[in-house]
């Protein structure tokens, strides 16, 4: 029951109506016995949801596209592999400081180690929170990044960071990738049909991820299993981030078994067109 105690946690991104946040981590609270509740907001102004945070004392946030930077901005402390990363999508109130952290880089990559990164050319697809995390891990395993972004700035900046190369996004069926990471929202509502890579750019055996997890079988999953690739969804990685937030947030471990049961339990309700992604 909901009352004056109880401990307020969200999530900020816009648009945010298709997170799975609030179904795992209110899972997490009632399995622990915490009187917490994760809520989902869409503010247009980070700087104003930053300080309804402090104002209203919520205790932590999930922080999503297209946030994951301009949070930086107003924060009190950030943990220096997120600084380096250049992007936060978890936020610590201890006290009225605000401390950010990056749960995404090793959720990222730990599905990805079975397969190998060390010497293998890994194409990223954006570059933005989501692909900086995501770049910092292939980076820190050895791998050989090139990265995919409709803005060119962006894309050469991201990969000059990591030591990478950079191709514009209409060039991207010439790449030879042994790995192909999506971290953009196509493949999300109201872009799930829109494929992030070209199907032509695909073969048998490369292996492809997508960060997207509603839904969990993407357009691109969808294309890269009929060009026989090896695909990774984005529930791994959603849970992997997820889990290490709850941490910092309650200093408790939480049950990922019971959190991944929620999400696919979720998944499996019927809903109408308007909601397919949510």
């Amino acid at each position: 029951m909901i009352d004056t105690l109880t401990a307020l946690y969200c999530v900020l991104g816009n648009p945010v109506a298709h997170s799975l946040s609030p179904v795992i981590h209110n899972r997490a609270f009632r399995d622990k016995h915490l009187n917490a509740v994760y809520l989902a907001f869409a503010p247009d102004d980070i700087r104003e949801a930053v300080t309804a945070i402090r104002t209203l004392n919520i205790r932590g946030a999930s922080v999503t596209i297209p946030f994951k930077e301009s949070v930086m901005d107003y924060l009190d402390w950030i943990d220096p592999m997120a600084s380096d990363i250049g992007a936060v999508n978890t936020l610590v109130n201890e006290g009225g400081v605000l401390k950010g952290f990056n749960t995404d880089s090793s959720a990222a990559v730990a599905p990805l180690l079975d397969h190998g990164i060390q010497g293998k050319r890994v194409c990223i697809i954006g570059a933005g929170g989501a692909a900086r995390a995501v770049a910092h891990g292939v980076s820190r395993e050895g791998g050989n990044i090139i990265i995919i972004n409709r803005s060119r700035k962006k894309g050469i900046d991201l990969a000059y960071k990591v030591n990478g190369e950079f191709v514009p996004a209409e060039e991207a069926e010439k790449i030879k990738a042994d790995v192909v990471i999506n971290t953009t929202s196509l493949g999300m509502a109201p872009n799930h049909k829109i494929l992030s890579f070209p199907g032509k750019a695909l073969y048998p055996g490369m292996v492809v991820m997508d960060v997207v997890y509603t839904p969990l079988d993407t357009v691109l999953l969808k294309t890269a299993k009929e060009k026989k690739c090896i695909v990774i969804d984005g529930l791994s990685m959603f849970l992997a981030q997820a889990t290490a937030q709850f941490r910092l947030w309650t200093g408790i471990e939480p049950d990922i078994e019971l959190m991944r049961k929620q999400v696919l339990q979720y998944q499996r309700v019927p809903k109408g067109e308007d909601n397919e992604n949510a």
